[in-house]
């Protein structure tokens, strides 16, 4: 599987607007804060996107700037396209060491700008022409502009936004392309549907030496080969699904129906932050904020938390949590065990609603050692090791992989038919859903559904570590078996929380 960094350019554009027309920065000056340590550039950036989209809503006329911005990116000229290039190289390599934190890789960076300069977007024009799925407007609002014509096809049940309208316009009065434009050239790439692909050059290099590449003109010779796939995934949020069905819809017009079929929007709600959350990270609240279920973030409102601020803070709440239980003395590992555990449980948070759900995000509720949360799925894992480093220290050759071979067929079978029979099948019974959960995850795109098995799984673990004395069992046939029950448990409780890119602790 490939994963992919598409490159939005609109935000770029109003951030380009920011520094030239709010800060009178020129490009040397931007050049100079990107290093600058007394600067979180990517922050920086942050924060200028919510003033200019506050200047916009005061000066309409400032949209023309905007407007003008975009154009000079599109065509790779002037001051604004080499600060577009500038300010998202530097916030793309920001981003990489941010999701790097929280355990998320990237292979390839597409960038928006390759898809106009090696004429994907014209081929795709091409294309679209030919088959009559856009046509030229000379009358009305959209006059001058190319629109999709793709009737009832492009909806799939969803109702249409205020904004349809303009959302089907794929080329504007002023020829530059859209985003909806640009994204059926990029995937039809994706495709390998148009004869072309980019260019590659390794931008980032992981610790492990794993190399992100991205996207260029001319790239190296032994760069990775990316694209043609069998099936892609758009991890969008929901409100672009309008959008994401307009681009489905473009495949069909075209005659890429098992292509389309195969192009999936990953939609996904927002996440929201808890009141208490969003007090706790700084954001002022009003009192009808106070009675919310969740508090709404915007970027455009510069309202919100930073990725990086919102890990450090889990990271610190945890580390309290290493330090109050004495589970090690060493700061390092501390810091270790604090930094698995935070990441842990966000990971956790996220992945255990529907994706249809909104999720208001919570410190205390994440970071509970008990109940449905991350922190619990990591403890069983370690309760479970935990047995086994104990029984170890008495019996130092034992390996948790010999116990299938300790025990015959027929002392499985006493024990599965015995008193407590019932409760040793249930466990591993359950154990063994694993496969089945995944696979139901993917055919009905619901990560949750990992997640919840796991902590069924975890649930009926410590029910079972609870109810039975394993280390202290004089049967020495039962305790294997009860040893060998615990390593299922945890080999399968492992590989469900690897799914979820969950790490386990050494120690909690």
């Amino acid at each position: 599987m490939q994963n992919y960094i598409d490159n939005t350019g609109v935000q770029v554009a109003d951030v380009v607007v920011g520094f030239l027309h709010l800060e009178k920065k020129t490009r040397k000056d931007v050049e100079a804060l990107i290093p600058n340590p007394a600067v979180r550039f990517d922050y920086y950036c942050w924060d200028l996107y919510a003033r200019v989209f506050h200047w916009y809503e005061e000066d309409k006329a400032a949209l023309e700037l905007r407007a003008q911005a975009l154009k000079d990116i599109e065509d790779g000229r002037g001051e604004a396209a080499a600060l577009a290039e500038l300010i998202s190289t530097a916030i793309v390599r920001t981003h990489l060491e941010t999701m790097f934190r929280i355990n998320v890789r990237y292979d390839a960076l597409v960038q928006e700008s390759e898809i106009l300069k090696l004429d994907f977007w014209k081929s795709a024009f091409e294309l679209l022409k030919q088959k009559g799925a856009v046509r030229f407007e000379k009358n009305g609002k959209n006059a001058g502009c190319w629109v999709m014509d793709l009737g009832e096809a492009a909806s799939e049940g969803e109702t249409e936004p205020e904004d349809a309208d303009d959302i089907k316009i794929i080329v504007r009065s002023n020829g530059t392309v859209t985003y909806v434009g640009k994204d059926i050239a990029y995937h039809l790439w994706k495709f390998a549907l148009l004869g072309k692909d980019f260019g590659y050059n390794a931008f980032y290099r992981y610790p492990d030496g794993r190399e992100v590449w991205r996207t260029t003109v001319h790239g190296q010779a032994d760069a990775l080969p990316f694209g043609h796939a069998s099936a892609a995934y758009a991890v969008i949020d929901t409100r672009q699904s309008y959008l994401q069905n307009i681009v489905k819809a473009a495949f069909h017009t075209l005659g890429y129906h098992e292509c389309a079929a195969n192009l999936h929007h990953f939609a996904y709600e927002v996440v929201g932050l808890s009141p208490g959350c969003a007090e706790e990270m700084g954001i002022a609240l009003s009192p009808d904020d106070l009675e919310r279920s969740y508090v709404e973030v915007s970027g455009r409102k510069g309202q919100g938390v930073k990725a990086d601020d919102l890990i450090d803070t889990l990271i610190a709440r945890a580390s309290q949590e290493v330090c109050s239980r004495s589970t090690t003395q060493d700061p390092a590992e501390q810091q270790a065990y604090a930094r698995q555990i935070a990441v842990g449980a966000l990971r956790y948070f996220l992945l255990k609603y529907s994706r249809r759900v909104i999720i208001a995000f919570d410190f205390k509720e994440a970071l509970a050692f008990e109940g449905e949360t991350g922190p619990y799925l990591q403890y069983s894992v370690v309760r479970a090791r935990n047995i086994f480093r104990k029984f170890q220290e008495a019996q130092p050759e034992f390996k948790p992989e010999q116990l299938a071979h300790l025990l015959t067929v027929d002392q499985a079978q006493s024990f599965y038919t015995g008193e407590d029979g019932l409760a040793f099948w249930e466990l591993t019974m359950l154990a063994g859903q694993l496969e089945a959960a995944v696979e139901q995850a993917i055919s009905s795109e619901e990560p949750a559904v990992v997640a919840k098995y796991a902590f069924r799984l975890a649930q009926a673990f410590n029910n079972f570590y609870h109810r039975y004395h394993i280390l202290s069992e004089s049967d020495l046939a039962r305790q294997h078996f009860l040893l060998y029950l615990v390593h299922l448990t945890e080999r399968t409780l492992t590989l469900a929380t690897e799914q979820m890119g969950i790490e386990i602790p050494e120690r909690m």
